[in-house]
């Protein structure tokens, strides 16, 4: 796919994704698409981080490195060629993506945060040891 393929692909992508979907969703849209990632998550478990992170490029959602790993908490890096100044995207539905998948794979219920940094976003994963999934 040469540069210009790819870019009119990410511009439909980000049409929907950044335009259409917040008109749409409105004031619950960042809570929605947290819940929809988890969803996602649900209809494609994943058995490793890696398969994560190889999920994260099959679907063009960037770049996903795990950074630090610790039992109760896991940090990812994703990076993406849409990323800068420019950027308005929310990265709620991936967020909540690494929740289920971090979940799925410990046994116990996790949730996300993110911080969208200069050319990169940062997800925390914290993991309750004492609530595991039945």
């Amino acid at each position: 796919m040469d540069l210009l393929e790819r870019d009119a692909v990410h511009f439909g992508y980000d049409l929907i994704r950044n335009d259409l979907l917040k008109e749409l969703l409105g004031q619950e849209h960042d809570s929605l698409l947290y819940w929809s990632g988890k969803a996602l998550a649900r209809k494609y478990p994943l058995h490793s981080i890696t398969e994560t992170i190889e999920f994260f490029k099959d679907a063009n959602w960037g770049s996903l490195a795990l950074i630090k790993e610790k039992k109760r908490e896991r940090l990812f890096e994703l990076r993406g060629t849409w990323m800068g100044k420019q950027d308005k995207r929310c990265y709620q539905l991936e967020a909540g993506f690494l929740a289920q998948q971090v979940e799925h794979l410990t046994g116990f219920t996790s949730g996300a945060t993110n911080t969208v940094k200069k050319g990169f976003v940062l997800f925390h994963i914290e993991t309750d040891v004492q609530d595991e999934i039945e």
